[in-house]
């Protein structure tokens, strides 16, 4: 039975934003398997038998040799797929829906696509990122609002070295101007990347704020409003038990 639209439209764009790195071994992994057989599956609930059937052709031409010929083919016809998919998709969802997918091929662009987002705060913004480091503060955070209080949530077994003494250096520079605070979740209880605009909206993003864009594109994806409370219900009550950094 085919997918409604707006459904289908955020599950192909949850999708793209999860694409395992094909330039390397994780799309052989457990999880990247899993990866490959949910795009089949949601390519055939789009309708399009065609595209399922490229996209199913197109993974048996992986290697796991990146630089064998045929395999960075591969992955571009894959991708080419499911951008297609999602294009017609967003065609079909509801006004109200298209708009929350942001593809992001460079570093400029994710960069451009996150001020946006940012820029629209009132209240708080909470950066949720296993990974965060301090180029999160010096790239992204500063796009942040005046007045506007900062929440980072990182993991422990992901903590970067520079994190603590750019949050330091941070409050000595603004002070209450820009209210921030960095928390440390247990080890390996963070597994989304995200931005939460004023409690309210929260986007996904590709990969880690350190790495966006730079080495393969990405993308952000809005919630719908459903999913948008129970993933800040969620790290809201991970960041009451977190510890500050």
């Amino acid at each position: 039975m085919p997918i409604e639209p707006d459904r289908l439209y955020h599950d192909l764009g949850y999708l793209i934003a999860e694409m395992p790195d094909m330039a390397t071994h994780q799309w052989q992994t457990a999880e990247g398997q899993r990866w490959l057989g949910r795009a089949s599956a949601l390519l055939e609930q789009s309708g399009s038998i065609m595209d399922a059937a490229t996209f199913n052709a197109a993974t048996e031409r992986l290697s796991s040799n990146a630089l064998i010929p045929g395999h960075p083919e591969a992955v571009q016809l894959m991708t080419t797929v499911l951008y297609r998919a999602l294009a017609r998709a967003e065609l079909q969802a509801s006004p109200s829906t298209r708009g929350a997918f942001i593809p992001v091929g460079e570093t400029f662009s994710a960069f451009t696509a996150i001020s946006k987002i940012l820029t629209e705060a009132r209240n708080t913004v909470m950066f949720v990122d296993p990974y965060a480091d301090a180029n999160l503060l010096t790239d992204f955070a500063v796009l942040v609002p005046e007045g506007v209080t900062i929440l980072i949530l990182a993991d422990t077994s992901g903590r970067k070295a520079a994190l603590a003494p750019a949050v330091r250096h941070w409050a000595q520079q603004y002070s209450s101007a820009r209210p921030l605070e960095a928390r440390l979740a247990p080890d390996r209880s963070l597994h989304d990347r995200l931005i939460i605009v004023d409690e309210l909206e929260s986007w996904s993003l590709g990969q880690s704020f350190n790495a966006l864009a730079a080495r393969a594109p990405t993308s952000l994806v809005r919630a719908d409003s459903e999913t948008a409370q129970l993933k800040i219900q969620a790290h809201s009550l991970i960041w009451q038990t977190a510890v500050p950094i």
